[in-house]
């Protein structure tokens, strides 16, 4: 029973740390990245549809993307989505393709960049140490039930500090490497 709670802690921070990850992936660096742009929401034939599902998106050099509509008649919405985003560059348009180019960052935006992600890593955190409370309650709620012994329930919550303190290393790590990426120049 109680290796099911440890899964169960694991699939949690598991998910928590993906979401970090794809979160930062939105993250503009000096590079054009799909990831940027792909679940853009584009107002396509009057339903919410991301950019990636009614477009082929490229990237022809590390400045630039480039958006391919599989129906021409979507260009202007497309447009509209990127411009209410605010991935910062404006779409330029030849009637069959979208261009984005991506200027180099400045110093100022480089430290809005970092100062977002470190948002974003203190919310996982956050996230992080609330699965770790809400296990510790399951575990206690064992405990104060008899199906656990103290002992067992220490063993128990020792094992999940340790997960924890596993999976807030592994967000810093991811945090760190986007850092070092958005300072790059």
């Amino acid at each position: 029973m109680n290796n099911e709670i440890i899964e169960e802690l694991e699939d949690k921070l598991k998910k928590t740390l993906t979401a970090l990850q794809k979160d930062m992936s939105r993250l503009r660096t000096g590079v054009a990245s799909i990831s940027l742009i792909e679940d853009i929401k584009v107002n396509y034939y009057n339903q919410p549809t991301p950019l990636n599902q009614v477009a082929t998106i490229g990237v022809p050099d590390s400045r630039t993307i480039t958006i391919q509509p599989w129906d021409n008649g979507a260009i202007n919405e497309i447009e509209k989505a990127i411009q209410k985003s605010d991935i910062g560059v404006t779409p330029m348009s030849d009637g069959k393709t979208i261009r984005l180019s991506f200027p180099k960052l400045t110093e100022e935006r480089r430290k809005e960049l970092t100062k977002q992600g470190s948002k974003m890593l203190e919310g996982t955190r956050v996230a992080i140490r609330n699965v770790r409370r809400e296990i510790n309650e399951k575990l206690k709620k064992m405990e104060k039930d008899k199906l656990v012994s103290k002992d067992d329930l220490h063993k128990e919550q020792e094992d999940v500090q340790k997960l924890t303190d596993k999976y807030i290393e592994m967000a810093e790590k991811s945090y760190s490497e986007k850092e070092k990426e958005i300072l790059e120049i």
